[in-house]
């Protein structure tokens, strides 16, 4: 990934260019994106209506709902049926698995429809309808002060509504609540009886009238000409005129007969079923739904504008807005906006506190803009709304886009002093960055993989959400590695050189620089962790067990309170109430809900609406439903309580419940299912339940939808005694029926509108005792009807609700408190202490019932998440042991998360699950930067112990910028200091901050304790081994002498190495030549019949300059790039990369006061690292007499001065396999582990040395110049 940063330097106008044009595109994506409350959801579910005039539910259930569901069980993809019956009308609820085609799926069902139709009674037509959150009302108008209900109504169809739907995104404008029209014909019995002549005449005379015929073409006179026969009905004129077609003698002696003979045809209002009012005023109702590619503000926005003209032609009636999602999707959006921008505020003060540099601190504050525009256009092209997912998403990855840049502007800071060379400082610092950070990214948004698979309300809410944050973590990596080192290389200044205390410049990566004072602090607490290992890991098992214990403390819900400022409320003052009573009860409730404080609007609806589908929702038209729209500033959830208490307090005003707003969202309610065999026991069972749970702790409202029986009139038909008078049962109830209420018998069009024709009896029972006298004709002569029947008063459900067939009830329980996991407890233990008839059973549904399968799926997505973030870190670090080190972090930095939603009191739901989610990538990215460096560290030759001191204190200023720059970020939102919008990204804010604490102190403190721990033991294994090798008796140490004295040493080798030399050594054609001049010690031929070069002198570096040796013998040697004919034999474990296809060495350098008997190492672009290290500690005598004390130190310095001292032997490697972690050759000093770099120790005159060696990489710069590793 750093090949990015070099391209990006070598094009630097490009990538300024191409980020201009990435933010211009990205404001105009923001433009453009629509603006939602939510995303567009559409739930797989389909509602089969159908409506039963004049059923009672019992009548509903038998003979639409049964017959329906059952047709529609085959229907692929189904996966359950619901069927509500209530009287007048039938819902069936077919839910179907996610994936499934609803287009596919709406057509099965209406093909399973038609084949029972011929089953269903007359007139009723079932209706398939899809379930979408486009299908509720954007915006919702009441239209008052009116004089003439009929006149307004006329006006509103006329030209109030068509206006409204020619606005752009509008889809249909509905008039709710208003009086329609329809055609009466009434016949005369007595007419029809001396004309000779039925109803049945009456029928068919509407049917065989009024239509039309295509008739074929005529072509006359180079003119084609359509023929059409018959002619539509016009007026209510021309329905009375029609003639009744004789079919009898009787009849036809009758002469001609229309229907205005026998019978009276005139256009009437529908009877009043329902009352509408707003703010006690008489009121009617339009609905604005949108479509679904519209923008939901820009509909509300273009309904609004065009208000003021449409009042002004109503003639002094004004309208009202009783409802609007606009506002609080605008207040939602605007909040979250200046959350985010304060949190981007706070991030770049804590960039600025700890750079102290206004240029690096803009440099990386620029990635945070552009990596949201760049993600902006993200959300367009996939076709994604800005909501409060999306751009809660945006808010909570302000504080995480920052990060990489944050690593890679440190870093090059870090770099870039003094007379350093800019461009390949730059490069360096990214380079060794680079790999680090794209590890972090790709666990970062890599944890998001699984919500694909997550179905249910919660992948589809949260899809966007994780889309959202991928897109702006790889947008900021992106943006880091390439616009950041551009932005680094045209404002940034070298910053001041660190010095050591002989005044010399010292590179800050190395780990003898000195600390800063951020540093110093740091440190005594690290070494205080490492040195108590083990009381580190039990205290932190300690914190980790008390939050496991405190987790129960912790609260629960599924998705929390939207605080929308609307909610509803229903009041049910008994069974079957009339409309006059139930709009008597209504009155003193609409006086007490105006005067409380807050509350803006109040909208009663009384009775049925006119909708099937609402009046099957809300127990068959029955009750009454407040729709109460409060300020939005207000505190919602103390005004519904309130609300609550004040109704409370009516007496005789029947039962009300309070629910929340948000498109169903909000709901906290517990639902009971309870399920028996028959009517008789699900009553029993249901009311058990009802009686068990009222009362319980945390437990406010219970209702259920069998609590009131339905009282009705029952016409029982003696079947014995209706025979005898040549009658039947089905002869019976059809009179009845045709008496009691009108029966429609078609269609026509009057002046544009279409009105339904009933036909009515011209007498209707209006008592008890009036039914029981109704007329029956008889083979014997007219009966009344109680002759035949029993006609008594009697009770039942007011609605029949079954679940695949079998009944059920429905308890709703309204929790008292925010606690899902204290109501759902109370309710459990309510349920098992409940005497329930044996053959009845009661199971939580509702809320718990999505809480639990959400959790379940997500607990699987964080199990998911957790093996993914494990490969793509075995992958960076290739190694299996060590990213296990780091998924410890995990349940570590759960602690912080749950202790800060305990402390907060905010609930955990499923935006906190998806929190702990993020969680996961983010916690272990400062750990995955930090092991990084330390394995580093630790390939340069540093201990275990002290390459974990050094990689932590380096790396502590990057780990609390990154993490203090995301929790302040998050801040506002964890506060909801705007107060809208919050119900998501409050807590998904606060189980990130609290995550980030804790795991800041793991990485710090907890991380390097166990890497120490692991790893040290690896390394002391590996000693002891080693040690017992050499105590071996009779062993004798062999030496190399020639070129490959400098890569031997006195370490031992594994097998791998020793393997590996031997096949460099032959190779390369070298020679090594025993020799025993000076000690006792067998000799080893590298390879024989070979000659030796010559040794050549090393170059010596003073202060970054490179300097000539003085010695005699440098002519006569040579370098492999003077002589290439005559390459000098390389170690065989010594890396040699080329450039430009040639081999490039260069040469170790030792100190300018001392030389050491041996050959030098190579070291490339002179950045190796040399040092020869001896077994025993003893001084080597110095050839040329120059150290008196024969204590000089072979030592391999940095060009920036930076002198490294690395261990020679080799560090221990991760990817090594486990059997040979006893063979490395590792060479750890006489004891003093752990405490700094070894020194180099000297053998006999005559030892081996080994000199450690940096790989060359690809660039081509200056060779004196430091190369980016």
């Amino acid at each position: 990934m750093s090949n990015l940063a070099v391209l990006s330097l070598k094009n630097r106008a490009l990538i300024a260019l191409i980020t201009i044009v990435a933010a211009v595109f990205g404001g105009l994506a923001l433009t453009s994106l629509k603006q939602e409350l939510i995303p567009s959801i559409e739930f797989p579910q389909l509602v089969v209506v159908s409506t039963y005039p004049g059923a009672s539910p019992e009548v509903v259930s038998n003979d639409v709902s049964v017959p329906i569901e059952s047709a529609i069980q085959g229907v692929p993809g189904l996966e359950s049926t619901s069927a509500t019956s209530t009287t007048n009308a039938s819902i069936i609820q077919a839910s179907f698995t996610y994936g499934t085609n609803l287009a596919t799926a709406e057509q099965k069902i209406n093909q399973a429809i038609n084949r029972i139709k011929s089953q269903l009674p007359d007139g009723v037509e079932p209706n398939v309808i899809s379930a979408s959150i486009d299908d509720f009302p954007v915006i919702q108008l009441a239209v008052t002060g009116y004089d003439d209900e009929e006149t307004i109504q006329a006006q509103l169809e006329s030209t109030v509504v068509p206006e409204l739907e020619d606005v752009p995104g509008v889809n249909a404008a509905q008039i709710v609540g208003g009086v329609g029209q329809r055609v009466t014909i009434t016949p005369d019995p007595e007419a029809l009886a001396d004309a000779g002549y039925t109803q049945q005449a009456i029928r068919d005379a509407l049917d065989q009238n009024g239509v039309l015929f295509p008739g074929g073409e005529i072509t006359e006179d180079d003119q084609t000409l359509t023929v059409q026969t018959g002619s539509k009905i016009a007026t209510v004129d021309e329905i009375a005129a029609l003639p009744l077609v004789p079919s009898t003698a009787g009849q036809l002696r009758a002469g001609e007969v229309t229907i205005a003979d026998v019978a009276t045809v005139e256009q009437n209002e529908d009877p009043v079923t329902t009352i509408s009012r707003v703010d006690g005023e008489p009121a009617l109702t339009i609905a604005v739904t949108k479509l679904p590619s519209a923008n939901t503000v820009d509909v509300s926005r273009g309904v609004l504008a065009v208000l003021p003209d449409l009042e002004d032609s109503l003639g002094g009636a004004t309208f009202t807005v009783v409802f609007d999602q606009a506002p609080y999707i605008q207040q939602s959006i605007e909040s979250l906006a200046q959350e985010g921008l304060l949190g981007l505020f706070f991030a770049v003060l804590v960039i600025l506190v700890f750079l102290l540099s206004v240029r690096a601190t803009l440099v990386t504050a620029i990635s945070i803009p552009t990596s949201v525009l760049i993600t902006f256009i993200g959300i367009q092209a996939f076709g994604y709304s800005l909501n409060i997912l999306t751009l809660g998403a945006l808010t909570i990855a302000i504080g995480r886009v920052v990060d990489d840049s944050i690593v890679v502007i440190e870093n090059i800071k870090r770099h870039y002093v003094g007379d350093a060379d800019k461009m390949q400082s730059i490069l360096r610092a990214v380079r060794e960055v680079a790999s680090a950070i794209t590890a972090s990214t790709v666990t970062t948004v890599a944890v998001f993989l699984p919500i694909a698979f997550v179905g249910d309300v919660t992948g589809e809410l949260f899809r966007p959400f994780a889309l959202t944050v991928t897109i702006a973590m790889t947008a900021s990596l992106f943006v880091a590695l390439t616009i950041v080192p551009v932005l680094a290389y045209w404002f940034l200044r070298p910053g001041k050189p660190l010095l050591d205390a002989d005044g010399r410049q010292v590179d800050p990566e190395a780990p003898e620089a000195p600390p800063s004072r951020l540093q110093k602090s740091y440190l005594p607490i690290l070494r205080w962790t490492l040195k108590h290992s083990w009381v580190t890991l039990l205290l932190a098992v300690l914190v980790l067990a008390g939050t496991v214990a405190a987790a129960p403390f912790m609260k629960t819900n599924f998705l929390g309170d939207s605080g929308q400022n609307t909610f509803t409320m229903t009041q049910e003052i008994g069974a079957a109430p009339s409309l006059e009573a139930e709009d008597a009860a209504s009155e003193q409730v609409e006086e007490i809900l105006l005067g409380i404080d807050g509350i803006q609007t109040v909208q009663v609806s009384i009775g049925s609406s006119g909708s099937a589908l609402r009046d099957a929702f809300t127990g068959g038209g029955s009750g009454t439903t407040y729709s109460i729209t409060t300020d939005p500033d207000a505190d919602q959830v103390a005004l519904r309580e309130e609300v609550q208490s004040a109704v409370g307090e009516l007496d005789d005003a029947g039962t009300f419940t309070v629910a929340g707003g948000g498109g169903g969202f909000g709901s906290s309610d517990i639902e009971i299912d309870v399920t028996a065999p028959d009517s008789s026991t699900l009553e029993e069972a249901t009311d058990a339940v009802v009686d068990a749970v009222t009362g319980a702790e945390g437990i406010g409202q219970v209702s259920s939808n069998l609590s009131a029986s339905l009282p009705y009139i029952a016409v029982t038909v003696d079947r014995d005694k209706a025979a005898s008078l040549g009658l039947s049962e089905v002869a019976v109830g059809a009179l009845v029926s045709n008496t009691m209420q009108p029966q429609r018998i078609g269609t026509v069009e009057i002046d544009d509108t279409t009105l339904t024709v009933y036909l009515a009896a011209s007498q209707t029972p209006a008592t008890l005792d009036e039914l029981k006298q109704l007329t029956v004709p008889s083979a014997t002569g007219p009966i009344p009807l109680e002759e035949v029947a029993t006609v008594e008063e009697s009770e039942g459900p007011t609605s029949i609700t079954t679940e695949g067939g079998q009944r059920t009830a429905t308890v709703t329980v309204t929790p008292s408190t925010d606690d899902l996991t204290t109501a759902s407890a109370s309710v459990n233990t309510a349920l098992a202490e409940a005497d329930l008839p044996d053959s009845a059973d009661a199971a939580l549904g509702g809320v718990i019932s999505q809480q639990q399968d959400a959790f379940t799926q997500l607990g699987l997505a964080l199990l998911a998440a957790i093996l993914i973030v494990y490969i793509v870190m075995v992958a960076t670090f290739k190694s299996l042991r060590q990213p296990l080190l780091l998924l410890v972090s995990v349940p570590f930095a759960a602690t912080g998360a749950i202790l800060l939603q305990i402390i907060t009191g905010v609930p955990l739901g499923v935006a906190s699950l998806i929190g702990v989610l993020m969680l996961i990538g983010i916690v272990v990215t400062n750990a995955i930067v930090l092991v990084d460096l330390v394995n580093q560290y630790r390939t340069k030759g540093l201990t275990a112990h002290d390459a974990t001191v050094a990689g932590g204190s380096r790396r502590l200023r990057p780990i609390l910028m990154t993490a203090l720059a995301t929790i302040f970020a998050l801040t506002p939102m964890a506060l909801g200091i705007t107060g809208h919008g919050g119900f998501i990204s409050q807590p998904l804010a606060i189980v990130v901050i609290g995550g980030l604490v804790s795991s800041t102190v793991l990485t710090l403190l907890v991380l390097p304790t166990l890497y120490n721990l692991v790893e040290g033991a690896k390394e002391r294994r590996a000693t002891r081994r080693r040690g017992d090798a050499d105590a071996a008796p009779g062993a004798l140490e062999p030496v190399l002498v020639g070129a490959g004295a400098a890569g031997a040493g006195g370490a031992a080798l594994t097998r791998r190495e020793l393997r590996a030399r031997e096949a460099a050594a032959a190779a390369a054609s070298g020679a090594a030549v025993a020799t025993a001049a000076d000690a006792d010690v067998p000799t080893i031929d590298e390879g024989p019949d070979v000659e030796m070069p010559e040794e050549t002198s090393a170059a010596v570096v003073v202060d970054d300059e490179y300097m000539e040796p003085e010695s005699a013998s440098e002519d006569a040697a040579g370098t492999a790039e003077d002589d290439p004919e005559e390459p000098e034999p390389a170690p065989a474990d010594a890396p040699t990369d080329t450039v430009g296809g040639e081999a490039e060495d260069a040469d170790a350098s030792h100190p300018s006061d001392s030389d050491v008997t041996g050959d030098s190492g190579v070291e490339e672009n002179g950045e190796g690292d040399a040092e020869a290290e001896h077994d025993d500690g003893e001084d080597v005598e110095d050839v040329e007499g120059g150290d008196p004390d024969g204590a000089a130190h072979a030592e391999a310095e940095h060009e920036d001065g930076a002198g490294e001292t690395a261990a020679a032997a080799d560090a221990p490697r991760d990817d090594e396999d486990p059997e040979d972690d006893g063979e490395t050759a590792a060479e750890v000093d006489g004891g003093a582990e752990g405490e700094g770099a070894a020194e180099p120790t000297h053998d006999e005159p005559g030892a081996d040395h080994e000199e450690s060696q940096d790989r060359t990489d690809g660039w081509t710069g200056d060779e004196h110049s430091d190369r980016p590793e």
